[in-house]
């Protein structure tokens, strides 16, 4: 919970609180330890999730278009834009 949200440090004490109060949960002392591993080495843990969530595509080409329907059953529906977007993706340095 605390890596996926990116907690600062505000967020991070009151989090480990409200963990220490709940039944079942952690001890202080354990928060302690938590919030200084946390402290010491949040970039190194945010910089890993993003490196294994992203993709290891680049964005090669988009294209985009606005379309209006000009005839349609109903007339309601008449003028509406819809918008057409296409992206080609491919690994990065090929």
């Amino acid at each position: 919970s605390i890596a996926s949200a990116d907690m600062d440090l505000n967020q991070l004490e009151a989090f480990l609180t409200a963990q220490t109060k709940k039944q079942g949960g952690i001890t202080s002392d354990q928060a302690a330890v938590i919030a200084k591993f946390w402290k010491n080495h949040r970039t190194q843990i945010h910089e890993s999730l993003i490196s294994q969530s992203r993709w290891d595509n680049v964005l090669k080409n988009m294209n985009w278009r606005v379309d209006l329907k000009s005839q349609l059953r109903h007339v309601d529906q008449i003028n509406t834009p819809v918008a057409i977007v296409e992206m080609e993706l491919g690994k990065n340095g090929q």
